[in-house]
């Protein structure tokens, strides 16, 4: 922490990225034809450990959440984190080469920004501008780089070893890591965290039902997902 503190964002998104490159081929190279989940007896005890911090202190929250703020208060919310994390989506975009998806993320954040109230209001999908979803895990699957074993951390959730080092740098070039005070900051990524719980509260009674083994459940749901996002919803045909 200290040795980042003298950094701007950006000169902290490249020392990341390259650090975060680094580790991604050391394990993509040590790992390429291994079982996904080679660490699965690591991640199944991680994710008791999640789901014990999910039912005593995270779920409560994000449910008293959920239960007293109105849903123009929860949608304004929402709408906010989004229109923060535009500007990397639009980075991202642009990286992965796909130039209009990254115009469209652009003009998102000074719509939204300006005419949306700092984007507590989404005016941008209205006029058509589509919200698009872009991290650096996908930019670097674009790259080539593996996707290396799975990984569950308490907290963190689901990760590839390669998503996992996008997630990095996703964390230092988040604008909120500038906010001072440090109680303002601190507050608004509590805040983030619990809305996005909430959201996913109408998922807990599904994946009750729907899962002998919550565990594998989560862990293909996200590989899948994962994989679909890094192809825009049109992933190549996987061999038996």
């Amino acid at each position: 922490m200290t040795v980042m503190a003298g950094f701007s964002i950006w000169q902290r998104c490249r020392l990341v990225a390259r650090a975060a490159l680094l580790m991604v081929l050391l394990i993509g190279q040590a790992t390429g034809q291994e079982e996904v989940d080679r660490f699965e007896g690591f991640n199944r005890a991680m994710f008791s450990v999640n789901e014990a911090l999910d039912k005593y202190a995270l779920r409560p929250v994000a449910q008293a959440y959920d239960t007293v703020s109105p849903l123009p208060v929860k949608a304004g919310i929402g709408n906010f984190f989004g229109n923060v994390g535009e500007l990397w989506v639009g980075a991202n975009s642009a990286l992965q080469g796909k130039v209009d998806d990254a115009g469209s993320s652009f003009a998102r954040l000074l719509i939204n920004s300006s005419v949306g109230i700092f984007g507590l209001f989404d005016v941008a999908s209205e006029l058509g501008f589509e919200r698009y979803n872009e991290d650096f895990g996908q930019t670097l699957a674009v790259w080539g780089v593996d996707d290396g074993p799975y990984l569950f951390l308490p907290l963190i959730g689901s990760r590839t070893t390669r998503d996992f080092a996008g997630w990095a740098v996703d964390v230092y070039t988040d604008p909120l890591s500038d906010v001072r005070p440090a109680s303002v900051r601190v507050g608004a990524n509590v805040l983030r965290v619990v809305d996005i719980r909430a959201g996913l509260l109408p998922a807990d009674k599904v994946l009750e039902e729907a899962a002998l083994d919550k565990y594998a459940y989560v862990r293909d749901a996200y590989l899948q997902r994962r994989r679909s996002l890094i192809y825009d919803g049109r992933p190549p045909r996987q061999d038996d």
